[in-house]
């Protein structure tokens, strides 16, 4: 196991050393110049030179580069060019917004994925089995943005159920602890403000759910038909156990793997992915943060950000893989 992990690490090198230069040479390519943005279009051509030059941005191309990858290696990510403030200082609170709205997100989609396919499985070809497949298929299909947008408008608007944006109420702010405010407002005690981020929490975390939830369904349905037909499913049901029994301690065991895949998966993806969400219902997560940064021209924080989404995506699968073991102690890691 310990080697295996160890070469999966050591695989982490190329790859992040790809995706860097990959980015690096694509955010170049984006149109204009940042100190001209900085400075703003009424700069002189004087003006602007020199704050290329103070920013190392007349260097060539892979003199910026091998700079900042000594910096990476060294934990610097860089400073940003529109707040000057170090990028791995700022990031933080970013990723924390966005990853409390991605496990949220997840945790729905789970808890509801899951469990959808595995009735749809346990009743195939009923009433439930269908209806659940087309919400799944609709699930897929539908506009992230469309549906935060119809989520504000009835939750918000009409019902005036849920805040319709924005991650804490301005008007009693939290002190930031960990960043993640589920657990800062615990820590404090103050749970009048853990119930506000809750409530903030569901609309947009219902939103970003709906495509991982939909997958989840149909790859759970779809793997436990399968298990379903095996020898010792018939012959756990034949001693007298209750289906109930064989579905969820002896079948959903066996399916799990394929569906455990895709939830790794999809949980890297919404921690990339979120931006329209987080647009819409005006989330302050790392999403929003590189879109802002890309209209600035702010290279250091687009590289930095898209490295350290790259680093968590590629360590949840890996962590997916490792639990793989635990789940089904014929797999083995040499």
């Amino acid at each position: 196991m310990l080697h295996y992990m160890g070469r999966r690490l050591l695989q982490l090198i190329p790859v992040l050393l790809g995706m860097s230069f990959i980015v690096f040479m694509l955010i170049r390519a984006i149109p204009g110049n940042p100190a001209q943005v900085i400075l703003g279009q009424q700069a002189t051509k004087e003006a602007v030179e020199a704050l290329n030059a103070s920013l190392g941005l007349d260097q060539p191309w892979f003199t910026q580069y091998f700079r900042y990858l000594g910096g990476v290696l060294q934990g610097d990510l860089g400073v940003s060019l529109r707040t000057k403030l170090p990028v791995s200082e700022e990031i933080f609170p970013y990723l924390a917004a966005t990853a409390e709205l991605a496990l949220f997100a997840m945790i729905i989609a789970v808890i509801i994925g899951v469990n959808a396919g595995i009735i749809s499985a346990w009743f195939q070809n009923s009433w439930f089995d269908y209806t659940a497949m087309v919400i799944a298929l609709i699930g897929v299909s539908v506009p992230v943005f469309w549906l935060g947008l119809m989520e504000q408008w009835a939750f918000s608007v009409k019902l005036d159920w849920f805040p319709s944006s924005g991650r804490e109420n301005v008007r009693d702010p939290i002190t930031p602890i960990t960043h993640f405010y589920l657990i800062d407002t615990l820590i404090q005690g103050r749970f009048d403000q853990f119930t506000e981020v809750l409530k903030r929490l569901v609309l947009p975390g219902m939103a970003l759910a709906t495509i991982p939830m939909a997958i989840i369904a149909r790859m759970t349905r779809s793997s436990m038909l399968e298990v379903m037909r095996s020898d010792y499913v018939r012959t756990a049901r034949a001693k007298g156990q209750k289906m109930f029994v064989v579905v969820y301690k002896h079948a959903l065991k066996n399916a799990i793997i394929p569906v455990l895949t895709i939830i790794g998966l999809q949980t890297g993806l919404l921690l990339g992915g979120a931006i329209l969400t987080e647009t819409i219902f005006s989330w302050p997560g790392i999403g929003r943060y590189i879109y802002e940064a890309i209209g600035f021209r702010d290279y250091p924080v687009i590289q930095s950000g898209i490295l350290v989404i790259a680093f968590i995506f590629i360590m949840i699968n890996l962590i997916v893989d490792l639990l793989y073991t635990v789940i089904d102690p014929r797999i083995k890691y040499k």
